[in-house]
């Protein structure tokens, strides 16, 4: 599994509940360009309407030999999701207020291009701070025993 985008600021600004796994439908020359790695996922999320699911503000820059084929760097991307699954998401962020935010985009079994995408719950200041409390004290016990005989 080759892994080409994190949004590692969703880590930080939300609480991951569930991850699911989704196809992606890309255009042309956009392949290629992430295979490249020119893809980021700070900023998008996931939005459901009429019973599909799109990936929105995920950025894909153009592919430099692609000339005429290339499409726009923003536009909204189709997830091949299953119809089960979209209705349960669908019912989470109508009920619960609950957000999807894709986490991760790698290239799964073969060269299948699959993204993650994660129900979350947003995270109040205090709880981002307590985090970093949490990673600074784990550090300062790592080093410590590091250098313990």
């Amino acid at each position: 599994m080759k892994i080409v985008a994190q949004n590692k600021k969703a880590y930080h600004d939300y609480f991951i509940l569930e991850s699911y796994e989704a196809g992606i439908e890309l255009k042309g020359t956009e392949i290629k360009s992430v295979r490249k790695g020119s893809a980021n996922l700070k900023d998008s999320y996931v939005r459901i309407k009429n019973g599909e699911a799109f990936v929105v503000n995920m950025h894909i820059a153009p592919y430099e030999q692609g000339n005429m084929f290339n499409v726009d760097s923003r536009r909204e991307r189709k997830l091949l999701l299953h119809k089960k699954e979209i209705n349960k998401l669908s019912k989470a962020i109508m009920e619960q207020g609950l957000t999807l935010v894709p986490t991760k985009l790698y290239f799964g079994n073969g060269s299948k291009l699959k993204i993650e995408v994660s129900l979350v719950k947003g995270k109040k200041l205090y709880d981002k701070r307590n985090d970093l409390k949490e990673k600074a004290m784990q550090r300062d016990i790592d080093k410590a025993m590091k250098y313990r005989y």
